[in-house]
């Protein structure tokens, strides 16, 4: 098992510091505030200012009725128009931020990755120039819309939807490609190399002419040629072909297990879980969840649904410091578990995980491992037998349990779905606290034994030195 467990975190520790995939969880970290943001005024809008919703709707507090005598009248009044108005302004957030969240990407990924791959180039944001330069020739420039009930064709202008969730996949591939072509003819000496009287800002420029010019003639062949053999454009043809098939895959009950029970497993190990996950999340369950925000989609499986079932809910964090206050005797145990408590109130982990330590400790491996996954898919029947909807607001995870499930649903029934989870979550601790419990009383035994004996050949020790006059 010592083997075993030393091969497993040198392999998952080589994956988790491969310099490409923190690349690429960078970029999306980097860009993810303002989803967040378009998750925060969502939220708002759906629990705070739908006129149907928790707080003034039939399914909520009734407040709408409460004031107008009837739902019916209340969706009539003033009130209600005003709520509709305010959700109107507060979707310009969603606008402002997940509708170009393919354009994002692109930046993000370009400057990062020519940060981290080609140092010698001392303007990375010129490398960003080309890359917007690259996508904008690649996306589609015409598109069609319903009008009036009639399909009306537009030419002549971008394809927006492609700056958003349909364009991410692209936006990864042709920035990579974009570094890496212009950095590479730009270190052959592809270059023009103006007098050393010519300020430097300006030199810089003149140095991007060749390897920039090259770069965006490759895309605009590439663009020609993949319209001519496929009647489609590079980001079309690719929804077709990777990000559609790989959304189909995230969909699916394997994938959810696979990524629910190698998410704790990782953590565990010592390992940071979204540093394996992070960047597979941000290609598939991330789009899941922004296209759930926007109301583009109602899908299940999302970085929103973990949130709001396993972390948001406690079962991370707050579980294994409950069951260690009420039901461990080890004083160490409660001392720690009375020091995390405080972070596990807002799903911080990190104090229990280490300061226990959960990480690497045999006792509490089943326990970690198994209750994300249980929780995750108690979670998903109750969605599916209706008991709560699915999840299409964007909370924090740091949010503190039952609250969060409430802001995450827009219903009561979230925070209750989320307090079953967290019982059930630390009722699986119980029995192995109890465990460390009984092994800590017999090291204990064990050390008090050892002292003893210690003790007791101190004292035969003492008693030979009087009997020989103080010589052995």
């Amino acid at each position: 098992m010592k083997a075993l467990k030393e091969k497993m975190i040198t392999c998952i520790g080589k994956v988790s510091s491969n310099k490409f995939l923190l690349t690429l969880r960078d970029a999306f970290v980097l860009v993810s505030a303002l989803p967040l943001i378009a998750g925060f005024a969502t939220m708002i809008s759906s629990v705070f200012l739908d006129p149907n919703g928790i707080i003034f709707g039939e399914q909520g507090l009734h407040l709408g009725a409460l004031f107008s005598g009837s739902q019916e009248a209340f969706l009539q009044s003033g009130f209600a128009g005003g709520l509709l108005t305010a959700q109107d302004i507060f979707a310009r957030f969603t606008q402002g931020t997940i509708s170009i969240n393919g354009l994002l990407i692109c930046i993000a990924f370009a400057y990062i990755l020519s940060k981290r791959y080609y140092r010698k180039n001392k303007e990375p944001i010129i490398t960003v120039f080309y890359a917007l330069a690259a996508f904008f020739i690649c996306i589609p420039w015409s598109f069609t819309t319903m009008i009036d009930g009639n399909e009306v064709a537009v030419e002549g202008i971008a394809n927006s939807s492609y700056l958003g969730i349909s364009g991410i996949f692209s936006a990864l591939l042709i920035s990579g490609i974009t570094v890496w072509i212009y950095n590479t003819l730009l270190n052959k000496g592809f270059k023009i190399k103006m007098p050393a009287s010519v300020p430097p800002a300006v030199a810089k420029s003149f140095e991007s002419l060749i390897p920039g010019t090259l770069t965006i003639s490759v895309f605009i062949l590439a663009t020609v040629l993949c319209v001519q053999f496929t009647g489609r454009t590079i980001p079309e043809e690719m929804l077709n072909m990777l990000q559609e098939p790989a959304l189909a895959i995230s969909k699916t009950g394997a994938f959810a297990f696979f990524s629910q029970f190698t998410w704790s497993l990782f953590m565990w190990l010592g390992i940071h879980p979204s540093s394996i996950w992070g960047a597979i999340f941000g290609m598939t369950w991330d789009i899941a969840a922004n296209e759930n925000v926007a109301g583009l989609a109602h899908n299940l499986y999302s970085t929103m649904f973990m949130n709001f079932s396993t972390i948001a809910a406690g079962t991370f964090a707050l579980a294994p410091v409950l069951a260690l206050l009420f039901f461990s005797k080890s004083t160490h145990s409660k001392s720690v578990s009375k020091v995390a408590v405080m972070p596990a109130v807002f799903n911080i982990s990190e104090p229990i995980t280490f300061g226990l330590p959960i990480v690497l400790n045999p006792v509490y491996l089943i326990p970690f491992v198994i209750v994300q996954p249980l929780c995750f898919y108690l979670a998903v029947f109750m969605t599916k037998i209706g008991f709560i909807p699915i999840v299409c607001n964007n909370v924090p995870w740091t949010v503190p349990p039952i609250i969060s499930g409430i802001l995450f649903t827009g219903t009561i029934t979230g925070g209750i779905a989320q307090l079953i989870n967290l019982a059930v979550a630390t009722a699986v601790y119980i029995p192995f606290v109890k465990i460390a419990d009984r092994l800590d009383a017999k090291k204990e035994e064990q050390r008090m034994e050892k002292e003893a004996e210690k003790e007791l050949k101190r004292e035969e020790k003492e008693k030979v030195k009087e009997v020989l006059g103080g010589k052995i």
